[in-house]
C-alpha cells in the first residue's frame, strides 16, 4: 500500500516513518511541491499526507494539480494553522481530510486508515472476501477453518493488495509498485518467492496464477 509524504520537517517525517511502516503503508516522501506535482500523477499511491507549508508554495497548489490531473486518491492535508478557512480551502481544493498541528500520530494513522477504508468502499478494518478475514489492525488473516494467521509486514502488504481487489489480476509490476517505495531495489523473483508463502497460509486455491499476466485472489476457488 504506497503513501504518498509530502512534508519538510525532517524530525516529523522521521518519527511519523516508524508508525507508517508499522501500519502496512510503503512511504515516498517528498519535501517539495514541484517533487510531489511529479510523483502524484506518476505512481500508484493508495494515499497522500500532504502538508500546506511547504518551502516552494502552498501543499494546495500540488493537491488542486493532482485533481485537474484526474488522481482521486485520498489526500489528508496537514496544517500547522488552526484557522478554519485553511480547512474550508483544503477541502474545497479536493482535499479529503485534515489534521492540524501539532497532533498524535495515532490520530493520523486512523484517519488515513479510514480515508483508505472509505476509497476501498468498506467501513471496517477488516477485508473479506469470502471466508477469508484480513485484519488490519493485528496484520492477521483469517482462513476458512476460522483460523487466525500471523503475517510478516510484506506478507500482510501483499495479501492487502491481493484481497482488496479480489478476482482482479495484478501483474508483478503492480504488486512491486504497492511493496516497495521508489528507494528499494526490488527483483521480481521475490514476489514469486512471498506468494509461494502465502499460499502455504491461504491455501495454493486462493491465490491464482494467470500465466504472462500475474495473479488473483479468488476466494471461491476453495
Amino acid at each position: 500500500m504506497r503513501l504518498l509524504l509530502v512534508e519538510d520537517d525532517d524530525m516529523l517525517v522521521e518519527s511519523l516513518m516508524k508508525w507508517l511502516v508499522n501500519a502496512g503503508f510503503v512511504v515516498d516522501r517528498v519535501n517539495s511541491i514541484a517533487r510531489a506535482r511529479t510523483l502524484g500523477i506518476q505512481e500508484d499511491y493508495r494515499v497522500a499526507i500532504l502538508d500546506m507549508g511547504l518551502p516552494d508554495g502552498d501543499g494546495l497548489q500540488a493537491l488542486r494539480y493532482w485533481r485537474e490531473h484526474q488522481r482521486d486518491m485520498p489526500v489528508l492535508i496537514l496544517t500547522a494553522r488552526s484557522a478554519w478557512q485553511d480547512k474550508v480551502n483544503g477541502l474545497k481544493a479536493g482535499a479529503d481530510d485534515y489534521l492540524a498541528k501539532p497532533f498524535h500520530v495515532e490520530e493520523l494513522i486512523a484517519r488515513i486508515q479510514a480515508l483508505v477504508r472509505r476509497s476501498e468502499g468498506r467501513s471496517e478494518a477488516h477485508i473479506r472476501v469470502g471466508a477469508y478475514a484480513l485484519d488490519e489492525e493485528r496484520k492477521q488473516v483469517q482462513t476458512p477453518d476460522q483460523q487466525w494467521h500471523a503475517l510478516t509486514g510484506t506478507e500482510y502488504r501483499m495479501l492487502r493488495c491481493l484481497m482488496s481487489r479480489p478476482g482482479r489480476v495484478l501483474s508483478k509490476d503492480e504488486l512491486v509498485e504497492q511493496l516497495y517505495s521508489l528507494d528499494d531495489e526490488p527483483a521480481h523473483n521475490t514476489i514469486e518467492a512471498y506468494i509461494r508463502r502465502l499460499r502455504k497460509i491461504v491455501g495454493k486455491e486462493a491465490i491464482n496464477t494467470q500465466r504472462g499476466q500475474g495473479y488473483t485472489f479468488d476466494a471461491h476457488s476453495h
